[in-house]
């Protein structure tokens, strides 16, 4: 009974290891992503619809209105006696955020904005990396 429970371990491990074999260790997050600064990639705009060179930077999100429908409410509903109305989210699972890129095409000026993968670190423009190259001092 014992020998069947080792080698029943052991065509597991056999199959895990082939399936890592095949597909590889795959990661869903990127340790450090490095973009260039000029991208050249369609441009949608209706002066070009062709590849030009776009200028590319990291899209941020602009300040929340004071006065969108959802801030008013919400404002509302705090006001006067009662304490918090709201629940306020503290169980933060991510470590990481999706990075999203903004293309502004170089010639018409039209704007577009590609989202990437998760990514620990995310850097525009620095330089590449080349393995093997010697250091000179």
């Amino acid at each position: 009974r014992d020998l069947h429970r080792v080698d029943r371990r052991q065509r597991q491990m056999c199959i895990r290891d082939s399936i890592n074999a095949e597909y590889g260790d795959r990661k869903t997050v990127d340790t450090m992503v490095n973009v260039p600064k000029v991208k050249r990639t369609f441009c949608a705009g209706k002066k070009c619809k062709k590849h030009e060179e776009h200028k590319v930077t990291q899209y941020k999100q602009g300040a929340a209105r004071l006065k969108a429908q959802g801030k008013r409410r919400y404002d509302k509903k705090q006001s006067g006696f009662g304490g918090q109305t709201k629940p306020i989210f503290h169980k933060k699972a991510k470590t990481t955020k999706k990075i999203t890129l903004k293309l502004e095409c170089k010639k018409c000026g039209y704007t577009s904005l590609k989202p990437l993968k998760r990514c620990k670190r995310f850097e525009l423009g620095a330089e590449k990396k080349s393995k093997g190259q010697m250091i000179n001092f």
